[in-house]
Protein backbone atom coordinates (compact mmCIF):
# COMPACT_ATOMS: atom_id res chain seq x y z
CA UNK A 1 0.00 0.00 0.00
CA UNK A 2 1.21 3.14 -0.90
CA UNK A 3 0.46 6.36 1.88
CA UNK A 4 -0.08 9.24 0.60
CA UNK A 5 1.03 12.29 1.92
CA UNK A 6 -1.16 15.17 1.67
CA UNK A 7 -1.18 18.94 2.84
CA UNK A 8 -3.94 21.05 4.20
CA UNK A 9 -5.30 21.96 0.64
CA UNK A 10 -6.17 18.21 -0.13
CA UNK A 11 -8.32 17.32 2.70
CA UNK A 12 -11.15 16.62 0.27
CA UNK A 13 -9.87 14.16 -1.08
CA UNK A 14 -8.50 12.52 2.30
CA UNK A 15 -12.47 12.77 2.74
CA UNK A 16 -13.14 10.74 -0.22
CA UNK A 17 -10.89 7.95 1.20
CA UNK A 18 -12.83 7.93 4.14
CA UNK A 19 -16.03 7.66 2.56
CA UNK A 20 -14.62 4.78 0.81
CA UNK A 21 -13.61 2.65 3.80
CA UNK A 22 -9.67 4.43 4.07
CA UNK A 23 -7.76 4.87 6.81
CA UNK A 24 -6.49 8.75 7.13
CA UNK A 25 -3.83 9.84 9.68
CA UNK A 26 -5.32 13.38 10.58
CA UNK A 27 -3.30 16.05 12.76
CA UNK A 28 -5.05 17.01 16.17
CA UNK A 29 -4.39 19.57 18.63
CA UNK A 30 -3.18 16.60 21.35
CA UNK A 31 -1.64 14.23 18.72
CA UNK A 32 -2.46 12.33 15.10
CA UNK A 33 -5.40 10.28 15.03
CA UNK A 34 -5.49 7.52 12.66
CA UNK A 35 -9.37 7.89 11.36
CA UNK A 36 -12.01 5.96 10.23
CA UNK A 37 -15.78 6.30 9.39
CA UNK A 38 -17.09 5.40 12.97
CA UNK A 39 -20.16 4.42 11.85
CA UNK A 40 -18.72 2.11 9.70
CA UNK A 41 -17.54 -1.89 11.17
CA UNK A 42 -15.09 -2.62 8.97
CA UNK A 43 -13.67 0.34 8.33
CA UNK A 44 -12.95 0.95 11.96
CA UNK A 45 -11.62 -2.99 12.16
CA UNK A 46 -8.76 -1.77 9.95
CA UNK A 47 -7.64 0.98 12.43
CA UNK A 48 -6.67 -2.16 14.88
CA UNK A 49 -4.75 -3.88 11.73
CA UNK A 50 -2.84 -1.10 11.16
CA UNK A 51 -1.48 -0.17 14.86
CA UNK A 52 -1.52 -3.82 15.84
CA UNK A 53 -4.03 -2.75 18.32
CA UNK A 54 -5.83 -5.17 20.53
CA UNK A 55 -9.67 -5.23 19.80
CA UNK A 56 -10.61 -4.76 23.85
CA UNK A 57 -9.46 -1.00 23.45
CA UNK A 58 -11.81 1.28 22.88
CA UNK A 59 -11.37 4.38 20.44
CA UNK A 60 -12.64 7.84 20.94
CA UNK A 61 -14.81 9.33 17.95
CA UNK A 62 -14.15 12.48 16.91
CA UNK A 63 -16.91 15.18 15.46
CA UNK A 64 -16.98 18.58 14.22
CA UNK A 65 -20.34 20.12 15.59
CA UNK A 66 -21.93 19.43 19.02
CA UNK A 67 -25.19 18.25 17.17
CA UNK A 68 -23.59 15.22 15.49
CA UNK A 69 -23.16 13.77 19.54
CA UNK A 70 -26.97 13.81 19.82
CA UNK A 71 -27.32 10.09 17.84
CA UNK A 72 -24.39 9.15 19.08
CA UNK A 73 -25.27 8.87 22.74
CA UNK A 74 -28.75 7.64 24.84
CA UNK A 75 -28.54 10.65 26.74
CA UNK A 76 -26.64 14.34 26.83
CA UNK A 77 -26.64 15.03 30.50
CA UNK A 78 -26.53 18.73 32.05
CA UNK A 79 -23.03 17.96 33.10
CA UNK A 80 -22.16 16.92 29.62
CA UNK A 81 -23.65 20.03 28.39
CA UNK A 82 -21.73 22.02 30.54
CA UNK A 83 -18.30 20.71 30.16
CA UNK A 84 -18.72 20.65 26.32
CA UNK A 85 -19.77 24.57 26.33
CA UNK A 86 -16.36 25.28 28.50
CA UNK A 87 -13.82 22.92 26.92
CA UNK A 88 -15.44 21.95 23.50
CA UNK A 89 -13.84 22.18 20.63
CA UNK A 90 -10.54 21.09 22.68
CA UNK A 91 -8.38 18.34 24.49
CA UNK A 92 -11.72 16.55 26.22
CA UNK A 93 -13.11 13.81 25.67
CA UNK A 94 -16.35 12.57 27.43
CA UNK A 95 -17.48 8.93 27.93
CA UNK A 96 -21.76 8.56 27.89
CA UNK A 97 -24.12 5.78 27.55
CA UNK A 98 -23.77 4.93 23.64
CA UNK A 99 -26.69 4.38 21.08
CA UNK A 100 -27.29 1.49 18.77
CA UNK A 101 -25.26 3.37 15.60
CA UNK A 102 -22.08 2.60 17.52
CA UNK A 103 -20.49 -0.40 15.75
CA UNK A 104 -19.02 -3.03 18.80
CA UNK A 105 -15.62 -2.35 16.96
CA UNK A 106 -15.29 1.48 18.23
CA UNK A 107 -16.47 0.66 21.99
CA UNK A 108 -15.21 -2.42 22.33
CA UNK A 109 -17.99 -3.98 23.96
CA UNK A 110 -19.00 -1.53 26.08
CA UNK A 111 -21.95 -0.07 26.64
CA UNK A 112 -20.47 3.66 26.62
CA UNK A 113 -18.63 5.51 23.75
CA UNK A 114 -16.06 8.43 24.03
CA UNK A 115 -16.66 11.63 22.26
CA UNK A 116 -14.58 14.50 21.38
CA UNK A 117 -14.55 17.63 19.70
CA UNK A 118 -10.79 18.90 18.61
CA UNK A 119 -10.07 21.95 17.84
CA UNK A 120 -7.65 21.36 14.84
CA UNK A 121 -9.26 23.16 11.31
CA UNK A 122 -7.84 20.35 9.47
CA UNK A 123 -9.61 17.92 11.70
CA UNK A 124 -12.62 19.48 11.89
CA UNK A 125 -12.70 20.50 7.86
CA UNK A 126 -11.96 16.34 7.50
CA UNK A 127 -15.07 15.66 9.75
CA UNK A 128 -17.47 17.65 8.02
CA UNK A 129 -16.32 16.33 4.85
CA UNK A 130 -17.12 13.17 5.75
CA UNK A 131 -18.91 11.55 9.00
CA UNK A 132 -17.77 10.99 12.68
CA UNK A 133 -14.27 9.90 13.26
CA UNK A 134 -13.08 6.82 14.97
CA UNK A 135 -9.41 7.98 15.53
CA UNK A 136 -6.77 6.30 18.16
CA UNK A 137 -3.30 8.01 17.98
CA UNK A 138 -1.51 7.32 14.57
CA UNK A 139 1.25 5.34 16.23
CA UNK A 140 2.10 1.59 16.10
CA UNK A 141 0.04 0.12 19.11
CA UNK A 142 1.78 0.65 22.46
CA UNK A 143 4.83 3.07 20.76
CA UNK A 144 5.43 7.49 21.85
CA UNK A 145 2.52 8.75 20.09
CA UNK A 146 2.94 11.09 17.08
CA UNK A 147 3.13 15.01 17.53
CA UNK A 148 4.07 15.80 14.05
CA UNK A 149 3.97 14.37 10.51
CA UNK A 150 7.08 12.80 10.28
CA UNK A 151 6.38 10.56 13.56
CA UNK A 152 3.44 9.11 11.66
CA UNK A 153 5.11 7.92 8.75
CA UNK A 154 8.07 6.44 10.93
CA UNK A 155 5.26 4.25 12.03
CA UNK A 156 2.42 4.03 9.04
CA UNK A 157 3.86 4.45 5.87
CA UNK A 158 2.54 1.62 4.22
CA UNK A 159 0.02 0.98 6.40
CA UNK A 160 -2.49 3.33 5.85
CA UNK A 161 -4.02 5.18 2.76
CA UNK A 162 -2.87 8.78 3.71
CA UNK A 163 -2.06 11.37 5.66
CA UNK A 164 -2.26 14.58 6.22
CA UNK A 165 0.35 17.13 7.06
CA UNK A 166 -0.77 19.94 9.88
CA UNK A 167 2.16 20.44 11.36
CA UNK A 168 3.07 20.09 14.80
CA UNK A 169 0.37 19.66 17.96
CA UNK A 170 0.50 22.09 20.29
CA UNK A 171 -1.35 20.20 23.32
CA UNK A 172 1.34 16.99 22.68
CA UNK A 173 -0.30 14.46 24.94
CA UNK A 174 -3.85 13.09 24.22
CA UNK A 175 -7.18 14.41 25.32
CA UNK A 176 -8.27 14.64 28.98
CA UNK A 177 -10.63 11.48 28.92
CA UNK A 178 -13.99 12.03 31.44
CA UNK A 179 -16.66 9.34 32.27
CA UNK A 180 -20.35 10.69 33.06
CA UNK A 181 -21.34 7.30 32.82
CA UNK A 182 -20.74 6.46 36.46
CA UNK A 183 -21.37 9.01 39.56
CA UNK A 184 -19.20 10.75 40.60
CA UNK A 185 -18.09 11.21 37.29
CA UNK A 186 -14.49 9.76 37.18
CA UNK A 187 -11.13 11.01 35.22
CA UNK A 188 -10.02 8.19 33.82
CA UNK A 189 -7.21 10.03 31.81
CA UNK A 190 -5.61 13.12 32.09
CA UNK A 191 -4.23 15.63 29.61
CA UNK A 192 -4.32 19.44 28.48
CA UNK A 193 -7.98 19.97 30.48
CA UNK A 194 -6.91 19.21 34.11
CA UNK A 195 -8.42 17.42 37.05
CA UNK A 196 -8.91 20.86 38.71
CA UNK A 197 -10.85 22.69 35.51
CA UNK A 198 -13.09 19.76 35.21
CA UNK A 199 -14.31 20.08 39.27
CA UNK A 200 -14.54 24.06 38.95
CA UNK A 201 -16.94 23.51 36.16
CA UNK A 202 -19.22 20.29 37.01
CA UNK A 203 -18.13 19.94 40.94
CA UNK A 204 -17.16 16.31 41.99
CA UNK A 205 -14.72 14.45 40.10
CA UNK A 206 -13.29 11.30 41.72
CA UNK A 207 -9.49 10.29 39.83
CA UNK A 208 -9.43 6.81 38.90
CA UNK A 209 -7.28 4.88 40.27
CA UNK A 210 -5.65 3.62 37.28
CA UNK A 211 -4.46 7.01 36.43
CA UNK A 212 -1.33 6.18 38.26
CA UNK A 213 -1.38 2.79 38.89
CA UNK A 214 -1.67 -0.53 36.46
CA UNK A 215 -5.53 -1.61 35.73
CA UNK A 216 -6.41 -4.11 38.23
CA UNK A 217 -6.45 -8.20 36.86
CA UNK A 218 -9.51 -8.52 35.12
CA UNK A 219 -11.08 -5.19 34.94
CA UNK A 220 -11.84 -3.53 31.55
CA UNK A 221 -10.52 -0.80 30.01
CA UNK A 222 -13.30 1.87 30.02
CA UNK A 223 -11.01 4.50 28.59
CA UNK A 224 -7.92 4.25 25.75
CA UNK A 225 -4.94 3.88 27.35
CA UNK A 226 -5.49 2.27 30.33
CA UNK A 227 -4.81 -1.53 29.59
CA UNK A 228 -1.60 -1.37 28.44
CA UNK A 229 1.72 -0.51 28.09
CA UNK A 230 1.90 2.93 26.11
CA UNK A 231 3.56 5.30 25.22
CA UNK A 232 7.30 3.62 25.25
CA UNK A 233 10.14 3.79 23.23
CA UNK A 234 12.06 0.90 22.65
CA UNK A 235 14.85 2.03 25.15
CA UNK A 236 13.63 1.00 28.84
CA UNK A 237 12.47 3.82 30.37
CA UNK A 238 12.63 3.65 34.11
CA UNK A 239 11.51 6.84 36.59
CA UNK A 240 13.39 7.73 39.50
CA UNK A 241 11.87 9.17 42.75
CA UNK A 242 13.91 11.16 44.91
CA UNK A 243 14.95 14.49 45.38
CA UNK A 244 16.91 16.55 42.93
CA UNK A 245 20.49 16.16 44.54
CA UNK A 246 19.80 12.10 45.01
CA UNK A 247 18.50 11.89 41.06
CA UNK A 248 21.82 13.64 39.72
CA UNK A 249 23.96 11.73 41.78
CA UNK A 250 22.08 7.93 40.79
CA UNK A 251 22.14 9.09 36.87
CA UNK A 252 25.86 10.95 36.66
CA UNK A 253 27.34 7.04 37.85
CA UNK A 254 25.48 5.62 34.74
CA UNK A 255 27.40 7.07 32.03
CA UNK A 256 28.10 3.65 30.27
CA UNK A 257 27.07 5.20 26.56
CA UNK A 258 23.87 3.28 26.17
CA UNK A 259 22.13 5.45 28.93
CA UNK A 260 20.54 8.72 28.89
CA UNK A 261 18.68 11.17 31.03
CA UNK A 262 15.58 12.75 30.18
CA UNK A 263 15.81 16.05 31.96
CA UNK A 264 14.84 19.32 32.66
CA UNK A 265 16.46 22.67 31.09
CA UNK A 266 17.49 23.42 34.52
CA UNK A 267 19.57 20.43 34.99
CA UNK A 268 21.49 19.88 31.57
CA UNK A 269 24.73 21.32 32.91
CA UNK A 270 24.64 19.21 36.14
CA UNK A 271 24.74 16.30 33.79
CA UNK A 272 27.73 14.01 33.05
CA UNK A 273 25.83 11.79 30.73
CA UNK A 274 23.94 12.11 27.49
CA UNK A 275 20.08 14.21 27.70
CA UNK A 276 17.05 14.43 26.12
CA UNK A 277 15.42 17.50 27.28
CA UNK A 278 12.09 18.23 28.04
CA UNK A 279 11.52 21.56 28.96
CA UNK A 280 11.49 23.64 31.61
CA UNK A 281 10.97 22.37 35.23
CA UNK A 282 7.85 24.10 35.94
CA UNK A 283 6.48 24.48 32.49
CA UNK A 284 3.95 21.48 32.24
CA UNK A 285 2.73 22.82 29.04
CA UNK A 286 5.87 22.72 27.28
CA UNK A 287 7.20 19.16 29.19
CA UNK A 288 3.68 17.55 27.59
CA UNK A 289 4.29 19.00 23.99
CA UNK A 290 8.25 17.62 24.13
CA UNK A 291 7.29 14.36 25.73
CA UNK A 292 6.46 11.84 22.39
CA UNK A 293 8.98 13.42 20.56
CA UNK A 294 12.02 12.98 23.43
CA UNK A 295 10.67 9.41 23.62
CA UNK A 296 11.23 8.90 19.95
CA UNK A 297 14.63 10.69 20.06
CA UNK A 298 15.84 8.30 22.54
CA UNK A 299 15.40 5.52 20.08
CA UNK A 300 16.77 7.73 17.04
CA UNK A 301 19.88 8.21 19.37
CA UNK A 302 20.04 4.14 19.80
CA UNK A 303 19.91 4.35 23.83
CA UNK A 304 18.53 1.34 25.57
CA UNK A 305 17.62 2.66 29.12
CA UNK A 306 16.18 6.65 29.73
CA UNK A 307 16.03 7.33 33.25
CA UNK A 308 13.36 10.42 33.82
CA UNK A 309 13.13 11.84 37.18
CA UNK A 310 9.24 11.44 38.49
CA UNK A 311 7.28 14.97 37.35
CA UNK A 312 5.07 16.57 39.42
CA UNK A 313 1.47 15.79 39.14
CA UNK A 314 0.18 19.52 39.43
CA UNK A 315 -2.53 20.47 36.85
CA UNK A 316 -1.22 19.36 33.43
CA UNK A 317 1.98 17.29 35.57
CA UNK A 318 -0.41 14.29 36.07
CA UNK A 319 -0.79 14.00 32.37
CA UNK A 320 2.97 13.95 31.78
CA UNK A 321 3.44 11.44 34.69
CA UNK A 322 0.52 9.43 33.16
CA UNK A 323 2.17 8.96 30.08
CA UNK A 324 6.01 8.48 31.74
CA UNK A 325 4.68 5.83 34.13
CA UNK A 326 3.05 3.93 31.48
CA UNK A 327 6.18 4.09 29.05
CA UNK A 328 8.03 2.48 31.93
CA UNK A 329 5.89 -0.01 32.46
CA UNK A 330 5.69 1.13 36.34
CA UNK A 331 8.90 0.67 36.76
CA UNK A 332 10.08 2.85 39.30
CA UNK A 333 13.60 3.37 41.30
CA UNK A 334 12.85 5.21 44.82
CA UNK A 335 16.04 6.74 46.74
CA UNK A 336 16.44 7.92 50.24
Amino acid sequence: METLLLDTNEISRAAEIIKNGGLVAMPTETVYGLAADALNGRAVAKIFEAKGRPMDNPLIVHIADISQIYPLVREFPEKARLLAEKFWPGPLTIILPKSDIIPVEVSAGLDTVAVRFPSHPAAQELIRLSSPLAAPSANLSGSPSPTDVRHVMDDMNGRIDAVIDGGECSVGVESTVITLASDPPRLLRPGGVTLEQLREVIGEVVLDSAVMNPLADGQKASSPGMKYKHYSPKANVVLIKGTEEDFLSFVNMRNDGKTAVLCYEEDKDKLSLPYICAGRENDYDEQARSLFSSLREADERGFETVYAHCPDTEGVGLAVYNRLIRAAGFEVIELG
